[in-house]
């Protein structure tokens, strides 16, 4: 077995920074525990929040996992610019399952993505890149790092584009930098539907999983001595080796019946297996083993961990980890690991901005919650761009915005949508109204399934006659709508990335949030609170505000109005109608009726009054068109607080913009 305080004495010379790509991967996720073990100057690179569940579980600390996508060279050199690494591990890949199909996505990543790596690594000591034994492909048996490669698949010739693009860069740029062929690594934090971590699963349940032949084979490496060989590959590095591809194995051919033999005995199994009861995968070989010679002589690393140790080790961890209940759990639901990030729009409100920030990090914290939170300053007049900006200087997960003029809360809203890195965003308004305690609740609904979770307000904390008013409003705007709206809820909720991704995609200028919530549709429950009074300072609605409102959610919702001035102008001209033939019946049978004034002005009043409501109807409607048709900007932000960093210049602001993008 591995010494681990070996290795840890080994990492602590590794020379930081240190970046680890595809840390939220299987392998990536082990460096990262095993080096932030010993020392925190280390990172882990994830494009896909949902996926760093393993990183949540091992509670490596939000401000150590950073989002970056290798397919953008922007993003790269951002994260490069930024913290300077001297050690990167790369790990990212795309396509090593079958799940992953997706071909342009192989090459976008495998190759593009490396060579974005690489163009940023003038200055590192040691780049070590994640290679698989997959490039051999059909050349499968023992082979050295000069055999032939005979890629079988567009993943195996991906990884074989990027061993020869490392050495391009390594032999004629200089870059230090090394390819690990890795070959069957299995261990702790293994995906629940591989083949190790399936067998050791359903031993403990004493039987097997579905075997393909029983002469398929492997080379079996423990997850440790895979760790010990990318920290033994940055410390050897030298000019010598610089480009060179290492055979990371055993050296020993395992065939699956060897290794359900091994698991039988280890675990005293008395069933018996059944061969053949899965069809064989395109990539299982009959003799898939590696030639560890030169990664034994040039790089000093050899696999200490023979098979059977290392089983025991997975199968008492498996014990140890409440596997089905927490691994199985969150490998199948990313959901119980996500980022959430809170989105909050701020008016005239720094007397409450930073009691809110305490409120929101109490909360996030009590829950083991990942969190971002995004406050959108829409030109208040008052102290907030400055609190916001103190805020954001000692918390790196806060971002600042500041709009050039005021442009009301729902373009804030979508404002910190544009910008939020999230799993899950949470839209609340800064005057305390919308409780940060509440949003548990709708985490746990989202984790269920729910794409949206709304807050729907049981009761307000104001008077009987402003409770009847908003009720009676909500429904008679849902009665209206063309689309089902959930009564009594406004724009606090939580919404899936997805959901986000749809509004923000949405061409119109006129924004409704909560009517366009529900129009974008997905899977959505409302939760109930009682939504408290403004804690400080007055509010910002008053009646005219509130009739406003009203007119924008019914004219963006509702035909309603278009479809009563039709049933009235059929019902008046059938009363004129009627009048008429009256009129006419009444000359001739009584001739001597009255003719007065009072009648014809009257009539000519009502008429009017009409005309002039349905030209104003329609005008509301002409009007909606005619702001959608300008095509301006919903809003324009004057500045964005980042890192404790203020981007002032619309090049910076719009390359900010464009990472934080890339990185959902």
């Amino acid at each position: 077995m591995i010494n681990y305080s070996e290795l840890q004495e080994k990492i602590k010379k590794l020379e930081g920074p240190i970046l680890v790509f595809g840390a939220s991967g299987f392998i990536g996720a082990n460096i990262m525990r095993d080096v932030f073990t010993v020392r925190t100057d280390c990172y882990a690179m994830t494009h896909d929040a949902n996926s760093a569940w393993r990183l949540k579980l091992l509670n490596i600390p939000s401000q150590n996992i950073l989002h970056c996508d290798i397919t953008s060279a922007n993003s790269v050199k951002h994260i490069f610019d930024e913290y300077q690494p001297k050690t990167v591990f790369n790990l990212a890949a795309y396509g090593a399952y079958s799940k992953q199909s997706n071909v342009k996505l192989i090459y976008e990543t495998n190759v593009n993505g490396t060579v974005n790596i690489l163009d940023a690594c003038a200055d590192v000591k040691a780049y070590v890149h994640a290679g698989s034994s997959s490039e051999y492909g059909t050349n499968s048996a023992a082979p050295q790092e000069t055999d032939t490669l005979e890629p079988n698949s567009h993943y195996a010739a991906s990884k074989v584009s990027a061993a020869y693009i490392i050495q391009y860069y390594a032999r004629f740029k200089n870059v230090p930098a090394l390819n690990l062929r890795l070959y069957s690594i299995y261990g702790q934090w293994e995906e629940p539907d591989r083949l190790i971590p399936v067998m050791i699963e359903k031993a403990r349940q004493g039987g097997y999983p579905n075997l393909v032949e029983k002469d398929i084979s492997r080379d079996f490496v423990y997850v440790t001595d895979a760790v010990e060989a990318f920290v033994d590959a940055a410390l050897n590095m030298n000019p010598k080796l610089y480009g060179n591809s290492y055979n990371i194995c055993t050296g020993k051919k395992t065939t699956l019946e060897q290794l359900v033999n091994l698991v039988q005995n280890e675990f005293k199994i008395s069933a018996a297996p059944v061969w053949g009861n899965m069809q064989n995968r395109n990539w299982d070989l009959k003799d898939w083993y590696g030639n560890p010679e030169n990664s034994n002589n040039e790089l000093g690393w050899k696999a200490k961990t023979s098979l059977k140790d290392g089983l025991r080790s997975t199968y008492t961890w498996h014990e140890q980890a409440d596997y089905t209940d927490t691994i199985v759990a969150a490998f199948k639901n990313p959901r119980l690991n996500a980022k959430i990030s809170a989105i909050i729009a701020c008016y005239k409100d720094d007397q409450a901005i930073p009691v809110m920030y305490e409120r929101l990090l109490k909360m996030f914290n009590e829950n083991k919650l990942r969190y971002e939170i995004i406050f959108v300053n829409d030109c208040s007049p008052d102290n907030s761009e400055q609190i916001i900006a103190e805020i954001a200087a000692r918390d790196n997960n806060v971002i600042g915005i500041t709009h050039s003029r005021n442009f009301g809360s729902q373009s804030a809203f979508l404002s910190g949508m544009e910008i939020s890195t999230g799993d899950g965003v949470v839209l609340m308004d800064g005057d305390l109204q919308d409780p940060p305690e509440i949003i548990p609740h709708f985490y746990k609904k989202w984790v269920e399934g729910y794409d949206v979770v709304y807050g729907k307000r049981v009761k307000r904390e104001m008077s009987f006659f402003m409770n009847l008013v908003y009720k009676g409003f909500y429904r008679l705007f849902s009665s209206l709508s063309y689309i089902k709206i959930p009564v009594d809820a406004g724009d606090f909720s939580l919404m899936d990335r997805k959901v986000v991704r749809e509004l923000i995609n949405l061409p119109e200028t006129e924004i409704f949030v909560r009517g366009l919530r529900a129009w974008v549709g997905f899977k959505q429950v409302g939760v109930d609170y009682v939504r408290p009074e403004r804690m400080f300072g007055k509010s910002t609605n008053n009646w005219r505000r509130n009739i406003g409102w009203a007119r924008k959610a019914i004219f963006s919702f509702s035909f309603v109005p278009l479809e009563m001035l039709s049933y009235v102008g059929f019902i008046l001209t059938g009363v004129s109608f009627l009048a008429m033939i009256i009129q006419i019946f009444a000359r001739f049978m009584y001739p001597n009726v009255p003719q007065g004034m009072t009648t014809l002005i009257v009539l000519i009043l009502f008429f009017g009054g009409v005309q002039i409501l349905a030209a104003s109807i329609l005008g509301e409607y002409l009007s909606k068109i005619f702001e959608e048709s300008k095509g301006r900007p919903k809003f324009i932000r004057r500045s964005v607080i980042y890192k404790g960093k203020k981007l002032n210049s619309s090049s910076e602001i719009e390359n900010f913009k464009k990472d934080n993008q890339i990185a959902k």
